[in-house]
């Protein structure tokens, strides 16, 4: 049985392609996310064999998470599931391995169901997935590759305080600088698993030793004073893994 991972901000739409998917007895969702940043988390946690994904995801993309997935050295099929026709050409250039559009017809569901199950056979049993670090990630280093204005900057991830998303960039603080790159935040989550760097809300990444102060907020959140002096928020969603992490 082949595993799906749903990205999809419409409950309704995505109940029902759960639906569906389940009802053709060869396809198990084991996953499922409105956003990008909790799809890119999602998949390399559970390790589907294909993503159905939305393009219009509120005032995100789907493309751009289909091009974030390009990068990974094991990458899912990837099902495009809209209500636009337009972006079908964009779509295969990013080798999806089909197109549906929405309102969901359940035989044409069925045919891309089949030639999943048939790519897969012809391919064999997917060997067990080894992770692997991105050339940037920190690896053995303990430093982290930034391009900033054509440079490739070697920086200690030890003197990482935190990183924010922001106007469709990442802002990188240390204690001496702050870096303003292009590549997304979630990218960063990615390549820095392992490391103490954590998420705490979905605009922020900190640095758990470079917390000086834990202030408590409102509806059970609270806003982190780092070294620096800067204040960092934390979302209700990521809350209790910070607690169980630093042991309150």
């Amino acid at each position: 049985m082949l595993k799906a991972f749903i990205v999809e901000d419409e409950p309704l739409a995505r109940d029902e392609l759960t639906y569906i998917l389940q009802r053709t007895k060869r396809m198990e969702v084991i996953g499922e996310a409105e956003s990008l940043e909790d799809a890119m988390v999602g998949i390399g946690q559970t390790k589907p064999d294909v993503v159905f994904l939305d393009i219009q995801l509120s005032e995100e993309s789907g493309l751009e998470l289909a091009q974030q997935l390009q990068g990974l050295d094991w990458r899912p099929e990837i099902v495009f599931a809209t209500a636009y026709d337009e972006h079908a050409l964009k779509a295969f250039e990013l080798n999806a391995i089909d197109y549906i559009l929405k309102p969901y017809d359940e035989d044409r569901i069925q045919q891309s169901v089949d030639k999943l199950v048939r790519l897969q056979e012809g391919r064999g049993q997917r060997q067990p997935s080894v992770p692997l670090h991105s050339a940037s990630a920190p690896g053995r280093t303990g430093k982290l590759a930034i391009t900033v204005e054509e440079r490739i900057i070697l920086v200690a991830v030890s003197n990482i305080l935190y990183l924010a998303s922001e106007e469709g960039k990442t802002l990188l603080v240390t204690e001496d600088q702050t870096y303003r790159v292009t590549e997304p935040l979630v990218a960063f989550e990615q390549k820095l698993q392992g490391t103490p760097i954590i998420r705490v809300h979905r605009a922020y990444l900190v640095h758990v030793d470079g917390i000086s102060e834990i202030q408590p907020w409102f509806h059970s959140t609270c806003t982190l004073i780092m070294k620096n002096g800067s204040k960092v928020p934390v979302s209700r969603t990521h809350l209790k893994e910070l607690k169980q992490l630093i042991g309150l």
